[in-house]
């Protein structure tokens, strides 16, 4: 029977485009090769998860953002995490191969989890800057609390402060695409850390505007929920948006610590070797101690030496197969311009509705919805977050009942309602607090079940495999391009247009995107990967 695409096993439900940016596969992978693949996936996972290491792990990472991408390229190193015991009897050992049953039954948990753990901290801290920018241009424009001399800041000042970390994750997407393989996954991960830890030292402790938005570009993308904690905590506090900022700093110690312990990616040595840049032989016997390194020492060499045979077959066929796909025009052709279109316009939609500028400006929405105090406004960001989260969760459970479609049609009519609803409150319902709050809910709740997981899951799926690898990388430029130019659009315009008319934007757009869905976007629940391709995109 033909896998299908779904989340649990087979496939994984993000809202940021970095896990997915190492989920490409540019070749299937060869009948009968283990590799490191897990048993238990489906064999449409196995196509979106074994990819050409070149073509799919450095693909549009943010130097900052490479972590969260690197994360998913680590884990598919390490990917059978079972405890396996004795054998009774004369019975053989249910996975695994020979010399591999008695000595498996017991492994090192730290071989485990941490490799999983250190590059996990770079997806923590993808999303802070949203939370910490939300509460710290609150802090910056304070007479009282800014500690500085140059608080009075223009719109467009503001829009930078707010932007700049998405621009420097839109150059450093391009950066990555360059360096990636030529340093590794660990070391990779190791110079994004140390650029978090400049960026969030820099701007911290910046001393004027300037090295202010420097920090931000050095810092590259933020860093997760925890940016909503630290603003309830310090945005009362003089100099308060120093601490948000710089807070970044710590984890990105850890996380490099961290990474510099590990060991090499072990398909990173594999591709080395396959390009030419290192003696095959002496990168398997790297690749055989980095594997028992992930997987704990109570494996046999033999099985793991096999497992890497495998997996090189599995590179060497990934890597000419992506040889041969010719120039990016390649993507404007067929079925890969319509995936295109398909991937590209949910990822733009994404963003153009609203949702960096709803977030990164939550607390100032928040402030004039009658939450006077910047900590009260903080704290219901707070909430919010926790909302965001038990959106997503049902998003996950429903996404392969209901289907792709009707998840994205139901939640886009939600933001165009809680974009309508934001309007109508700065328009003629600024003494009812409590309608922005509920927009704001609403417009959350309804991003967490539509364009927030199901346009990174469609991306993933969507494009035929030859080229998913470039569909997917252009997928991540415009959503990255799209983020910071609309992030950084929303304060001038705002000042220009005013609140209710730049929400009446937001939902004409989100009118316009939900046109789209209904007339382009295919239902792929139930489908196969090939299916998709020679049934959806002809």
């Amino acid at each position: 029977m033909a896998a299908k695409v779904g989340l649990f096993p087979s496939s994984s439900l993000t809202t940021s485009p970095h896990a997915i940016a190492a989920a490409p596969t540019n070749a299937p992978r060869p009948r009968g090769a283990r590799g490191l693949a897990s048993p238990g996936r489906s064999a449409a996972a196995m196509d979106a998860f074994h990819v050409s290491s070149q073509a799919a792990e450095p693909l549009l990472r943010t130097t900052g953002a490479a972590a969260a991408a690197a994360a998913a390229a680590t884990a598919t190193s390490n990917p059978r995490l079972r405890v396996r015991t004795h054998a009774q009897g004369g019975e053989a050992p249910s996975s695994g191969g020979a010399g591999d049953g008695a000595a498996g039954k017991e492994f090192s948990w730290s071989s485990i989890i941490l490799p999983f753990l250190f590059p996990a901290l770079g997806g923590l801290l993808f999303g802070y800057d949203i939370g910490a920018t939300s509460g710290a241009c609150i802090s910056l424009q304070s007479a009282e609390l800014s500690g500085t001399t140059w608080f009075s800041l223009s719109s467009i000042q503001l829009g930078l402060v707010a932007s700049g970390s998405l621009y420097g994750a839109l150059g450093g997407s391009l950066l990555a695409y360059r360096v990636a393989d030529f340093l590794g996954r660990r070391i990779e991960l190791v110079t994004a850390a140390a650029l978090y830890i400049s960026g969030a030292l820099v701007t911290g402790f910046a001393p004027d505007f300037v090295l202010l938005i420097i920090g931000r570009l050095l810092y590259g993308i933020g860093i997760g929920l925890t940016g909503y904690l630290v603003g309830s905590l310090e945005i009362d506090v003089v100099g308060g948006w120093r601490y948000m900022f710089g807070f970044g700093a710590p984890l990105a110690v850890i996380m490099a610590i961290g990474m510099w312990n590990l060991p090499p990616s072990p398909r990173w040595l594999l591709l080395r070797a396959v390009q030419g840049k290192a003696s095959v032989e002496d990168n398997k016997k790297k690749a055989i101690q980095a594997l028992r390194s992930l997987r704990g020492r109570f494996r046999s060499d033999r099985v793991l030496a096999d497992e890497i045979d495998d997996t090189l077959l599995s590179i060497k066929a990934a890597y000419a197969e992506q040889e041969s796909e010719g120039n990016i025009w390649k993507m404007f052709e067929g079925a890969s311009l319509k995936a295109l279109i398909i991937g590209g316009g949910l990822v733009l939609f994404q963003q153009i509705t609203g949702q960096p500028s709803v977030l990164y400006y939550a607390t100032s929405i928040l402030q004039t919805a009658g939450f006077a105090a910047a900590s009260d406004a903080a704290k219901v960001s707070i909430l919010i977050g926790l909302f965001k989260l038990l959106m997503t969760g049902v998003a996950v459970f429903k996404v392969d009942d209901l289907g792709r479609r009707p998840l994205l049609i139901g939640g886009i009519g939600g933001i165009a309602v809680s974009l309508f609803l934001l309007a109508a409150y700065y328009k003629i319902l600024n003494s009812f607090p409590f309608v922005a709050v509920g927009a704001l809910l609403l417009y959350v709740g309804s991003y967490q079940v539509s364009f927030g997981p199901i346009s990174w899951l469609m991306v993933s799926e969507i494009f035929p495999l030859r080229t998913r690898g470039r569909g997917i990388s252009l997928a991540v430029l415009t959503n990255f391009g799209s983020n910071a130019l609309v992030t950084f659009a929303f304060s001038p315009l705002q000042e220009f247009l005013g609140p209710a008319n730049i929400f009446l934007l937001f939902g004409a757009i989100s009118l316009l995107s939900l046109v789209f869905v209904i007339l382009k976007v295919p239902e792929t629940k139930g489908l196969t990967l090939e299916e998709i391709e020679s049934k959806l995109l002809k």
